[in-house]
């Protein structure tokens, strides 16, 4: 199958100092693949270096024929200023900006479009509210709704069910469960296991570098997880961070 991602040899960091190791592999179109690992194992800085705002420090990646720009990339939530004074409609508005430009108009087709996308992740009724007034699930369900309009070929996702209800997350493992129908490559950063085992087909099991990555059942072994603790600890100052994170993992 086609490769979409390749990481080739890639070492990326902050600052000269290396947060993920010398990771290579590929990311085949269509794959659903979840990206699991403790605290400090660098999956936000993976996330970072393959939608373009860090550059790797060594080694690349190449991305099958698209461009970074043909990515849609879900932050963390608290990456959004919730201060900012936009309206849920304009912020989620902004997934059209490949097609509209940053400064362009929105015409009757774009907001019919957003409004579509409104209505998928059930934020009928909240066009015109401040961003800063949205509970944790419906500022997931609002980022959701921008991810929809970029209409990518491929989507990464960091946390996208962290602190939300129960009712949220599966509306939204549903929208990720479509675009992987659809053939859409899928990358989400997760903690849950039980998740990760329930709807993910692969995983990358990260910790600085590569632990594991193939089948989610032949990547979330014990043996595996130990090891991912164990690296994590070797390279973070932090262990303590780590093996909590790894602890609430096993119980999930």
């Amino acid at each position: 199958m086609t490769a979409r991602l390749t990481f080739r040899d890639i070492t990326l960091g902050y600052d000269r100092h290396p947060a993920v190791h010398h990771l290579s592999g590929e990311v085949t179109q269509g794959t659903l693949l979840a990206v699991v690992g403790p605290n400090g194992a660098g999956k936000s800085t993976l996330f970072r270096g393959i939608v373009g705002i860090l550059k790797p420090l060594a080694g690349q990646i190449g991305y099958g024929g698209i461009t970074q720009r043909d990515i849609a990339y879900l932050p963390q939530s608290v990456d959004i200023d919730r201060s900012f004074p936009i309206s849920v409609f304009d912020f989620v508005g902004t997934g059209l900006w490949r097609s509209t430009g940053m400064f362009g108009g929105l015409g009757r087709k774009a907001r019919d479009q957003i409004a579509q996308a409104l209505a998928a992740v059930g934020l009928n009724g909240f066009e015109n509210r401040s961003i800063g007034t949205l509970s944790g699930g419906q500022m997931q369900r609002m980022l959701f709704a921008r991810v929809l309009l970029q209409d990518a070929d491929v989507i990464v996702l960091y946390e996208p069910f962290n602190a939300i209800d129960a009712k949220t997350t599966l509306d939204l493992i549903a929208l990720v469960q479509r675009w992987h129908g659809e053939g859409r490559t899928v990358l989400a950063a997760l903690h849950d296991m039980e998740m990760v085992r329930a709807h993910f087909p692969e995983t990358l099991l990260l910790a600085r570098g590569a632990v594991a990555w193939g089948p989610t059942p032949d990547v979330l072994t014990l043996d595996n997880l130990a090891e991912a603790r164990r690296m994590c600890e070797a390279f973070d100052d932090t262990a303590g961070a780590c093996a909590a994170d790894h602890e609430r993992s096993q119980a999930a």
